[in-house]
Order: structure tokens, then sequence, then C-alpha cells
């Protein structure tokens, strides 16, 4: 196989006003996507929600956990519906598109399923009572945030956003160590506070909505931080479906299975 340098090497030198030639991307094969994985750092994350996809389906058997037909129909026409998949043809398309069979789909809505049963079979029981005595502990909020590493640019974004009304959204983009916000230009996502790590959640316990706080000293640097909704403390669906996946990798740890 040629190397770059040997390509390089054989190809002309472009003059100032010569167009470069368009070239042709060969399809990626499964040992071409492996390889990347495993150069782009990404593949022990892969590896490891592969093992946690394992374990599910072998405590599932030995529970005797399992998905009917209609349980795996029904939660396929919902993907369906949820991705605009509407007719077969668009179906097709994107499992073309994402170079997966239909076996391959099946078997990640099974286990999608599988895991939402071991879940509840294993904590659905705890988490009224559980929400009930430890109710403080679940309020969610919206942030966004900026990072960086030293006081001096913290106090000089803090005085732009405070004074000169500066796009927190631009700054982040500009600015932000932190990979999630800088990426989304300061949105970190919806959290339950005592998620948060400390010295954030007292900074923001008595903030509204839109307030710059800031600069907060942590051991990752130091955070700005911008309030974008709060939610009402109320045990929904969404909720609850975080408290099962909070105690199912919380026992997955405790007990050593990943």
């Amino acid at each position: 196989m040629e190397t770059t340098l040997e390509i390089t090497s054989k190809t002309e030198k472009l003059q100032p006003d010569q167009e470069p030639t368009a070239l042709q991307i060969s399809p990626a094969t499964n040992e071409d996507v492996i390889t990347y994985l495993r150069r782009s750092h990404k593949f022990a994350e892969i590896a490891a929600m592969t093992e946690r996809d394992a374990l599910v389906l072998s405590i599932c058997e030995q529970l005797d956990i399992t998905v009917s037909d209609e349980e795996l129909q029904a939660a396929g026409d919902r993907f369906r519906t949820q991705n605009k998949l509407l007719g077969a043809s668009e179906t097709l398309a994107w499992l073309q598109k994402q170079r997966i069979t239909v076996e391959d789909w099946s078997d990640g809505i099974r286990i999608a399923l599988l895991t939402s049963k071991l879940k509840e079979h294993l904590f659905g029981d705890i988490i009224d009572a559980h929400y009930i005595s430890n109710r403080n502990d679940f309020h969610r909020v919206a942030l966004s945030q900026i990072l960086v590493s030293d006081l001096p640019t913290a106090l000089e974004l803090t005085h732009e956003l405070q004074v000169e009304n500066a796009s927190f959204c631009a700054l982040a983009l500009s600015n932000s160590q932190g990979k999630k916000s800088q990426q989304n230009g300061g949105f970190t996502g919806i959290s339950f506070v005592s998620e948060l790590m400390p010295e954030i959640a007292q900074a923001i316990a008595e903030a509204n909505v839109s307030d710059i706080i800031g600069p907060i000293k942590t051991k990752l640097g130091y955070h700005i931080i911008r309030i974008e909704k709060r939610f009402p403390t109320e045990l929904n669906e969404s909720v609850r479906e975080q408290i099962l996946e909070s105690f199912f990798k919380s026992w997955l740890q405790t007990d050593k299975l990943v």
C-alpha cells in the first residue's frame, strides 16, 4: 500500500491558477471503522457499551425477561415515526445509509427494550418511595457554561457578559475549554441539581433564570454559568427514567459488572 509521502511524490505540484482534482473517496470497510475507533480513542467507550449489552442479554436470560413480537413491532413503529421513516422505501434507504440490516436494527430495538425491562425489574418498585424521601434531590435545571483555566480570562468574560451584554453562545464557542459546552455554544444539558459539582450547585441555588453566575472555581477550572431553565419538581416519565438509569449505572459499578 502506498504511503502518503509516496502518493505526494507522484503528484504534480499545482500551479496558482490550477484547481485541485476532485478525489473519489471509497466507502470505509468495517476494518477501516475499527481502525478509526482505535486512533480516535473511542474504542474503549464502544467496547464498554458492547459489554453492557452482552451483560443485559445474559441477565435477562437468567431472569427470563423477554420481549414479545408485539412489543418489538410497537417499538419499531415508534422508532420509524420518530425518525420520519413513514414508508418501506424510507426505512430501507435509512438502513442502507446506516449500513445495517433489518436484523441489526431489530436487535438494537430488542436490546433497548430488554434494558428498560431489566431496569424496571430491578428498581421499579422503589422509585416512588425513593423520590418522596429525596424530593429535594430531584430539582432539574438546564445550564450553559463557559469553562476556562485561569481567573483573569474568566473575569474578563464575565465582564463582557454582565456589562457589555456579549453573546454567551459566541463566547462559549470561542473560549470554553469544556468539550460539550464548546461544541454546543455553552449548553451542557439538563441535570439534577444533586448531580452537579457541589460548588456549582451552591452557586446557582438562589439564582434566577438568565442570571450570569461566576466565576466559580472547581477542580476543573473557572466556570461561568447561565441558568437556561428551572423545571418543577415532579415525578414525570422523564425524571423516572433518569432515576432508573442512575440506579442502574450505580448497580453496574458497585457490582463491578462493567
